[in-house]
């Protein structure tokens, strides 16, 4: 379901924009509290292997972050889809004001009232999806 007045929707999309500014600002304590502690977590970068367990998934974030990227990373059309205390978020990503040139999931579930990551897959597409029509294809 797009973003509507829902309010897990709403507070599932806002988890996930924290996610994308954590990474745009280099913030490794920030995306430490937005992943699971209790629940397992796995992490798939663009051509890396699977990450699991958090204590992996958060030292991959450490060395990606370590260097604040040089542009910001954005979510292009993200869509939210509730299955009882879990959500999925599908979304382009686009670096600076540039084209999307991965798409993602991010899976949140609930974890002492909020929603946390537990997982966050991203990959190249094979052709850019401009912001207009990532508008339009993820309905």
């Amino acid at each position: 379901m797009p973003a509507d007045s829902n309010p897990a929707s709403v507070d599932v999309l806002a988890a996930n924009e924290a996610f994308y500014l954590a990474f745009s600002q280099g913030d490794v304590h920030g995306m430490g509290r937005l992943w699971a502690s209790h629940a397992a977590v796995s992490c798939l970068h663009p051509g890396m292997q699977v990450l699991h367990g958090r204590d992996a998934v958060m030292r991959s974030w450490q060395a990606i972050l370590r260097a604040r990227p040089e542009q910001r990373l954005r979510c292009l059309s993200p869509r939210v889809q509730l299955v009882g205390s879990v959500a999925l978020v599908t979304c382009y990503e686009a670096a600076g004001d540039g084209p999307g040139h991965l798409a993602a999931t991010n899976v949140f579930l609930q974890e002492s009232g909020e929603w946390k990551m537990v997982l966050h897959q991203a990959g190249p597409l094979q052709h850019a999806v401009l912001p207009a029509q990532a508008a339009t294809s993820l309905n």
